[in-house]
Order: C-alpha cells, then sequence, then structure tokens
C-alpha cells in the first residue's frame, strides 16, 4: 500500500448549499456551539474568519479522545461553494506528512451533497488511513445540517 491516499465521502442534507458553506467558511468557530461534543473551540490564529491565509485552530474529539489541529485556509472557491483546509500543525502530523481537508456543499433541488475529500500523505506504511476522520467530518456535517434546518 502506498503513502499517498486520498479519502471521499458524501452525505446528503436537507440545508441550502450557501448556509452550509457559509458555516464552514465565514463562521467555523460557531460549529463548537452546533456540535460540542465533537468541536470543543475554534480559534482563529492568524488573519480574519472567511478569508485565504487565514489560520484556524480546531480543538476536536474523536471516540472520546482529544485532538488539535492547526489549519491554514488555503482556499475558498465561492463559485463552487469549495474550501480547502492545509493541516499545519497538531496531532495529525504525528502521522501524516501531509494532510488537506477539503469540503464543498453541491445544491441538488432543496437538498444538498456535502463532498468530503481527504488527501494525505502518511508517514509511514504502518500509519492506517484515516477514516475516522472521515467519518468525523461526515457527522458534523449531519450536526450543522440540524441547526440549520431548526434555525
Amino acid at each position: 500500500m502506498g503513502l499517498i491516499g486520498k479519502l471521499q465521502a458524501e452525505t446528503l442534507i436537507m440545508a441550502s448549499a450557501d448556509k452550509f458553506h457559509e458555516i464552514f467558511c465565514c463562521r467555523p468557530h460557531h460549529i463548537s456551539n452546533v456540535s460540542p461534543a465533537k468541536i470543543q473551540k475554534v480559534h482563529l490564529h492568524e488573519g480574519e474568519w472567511g478569508t485565504s491565509g487565514s489560520v484556524i485552530q480546531w480543538h476536536y474529539n474523536i471516540d472520546g479522545n482529544d485532538h488539535v489541529a492547526k489549519e491554514i485556509v488555503e482556499a475558498i472557491d465561492e463559485e463552487n461553494k469549495s474550501i480547502t483546509f492545509k493541516v499545519i500543525e497538531g496531532d495529525l502530523m504525528k502521522e501524516y506528512k501531509s494532510f488537506r481537508i477539503i469540503v464543498q456543499a453541491i445544491p441538488k433541488g432543496d437538498a444538498t451533497y456535502v463532498h468530503w475529500t481527504l488527501e494525505y500523505e502518511k508517514l509511514n506504511k504502518d500509519v492506517p488511513a484515516p477514516i475516522k476522520v472521515l467519518g468525523f467530518v461526515v457527522h458534523i456535517s449531519e450536526d450543522i445540517d440540524d441547526h440549520l434546518v431548526q434555525a
């Protein structure tokens, strides 16, 4: 098995693509209010919310274990409602040489497909594929959807 990999998942939500995209693009610090069991805190370290080049630190919990990730917002594509985050520090860097998270909200009638892509390079062949991380981000999408639909 190679060290470079890509995982993808898609989930259907009822919230609009615009609203979902806006949460990740401009208000990621609100996700800790929407999904407090999974996301404890989100801090802006550099730049401004909603701008490429900003540095964001996430405090999150997967399977009862607390983690931290510092990410740079590498790209924001308003037209295609996608955001690319590049992990630059934190727990993921203990196992991966590089790690990117791309989230895209794709309108589909009255619903939205949320497409997640994880691109990574493992430090060695014994590191597992980040399947738990992929499941985690899909569940975050569902929590955000529940919040946006109720609002």
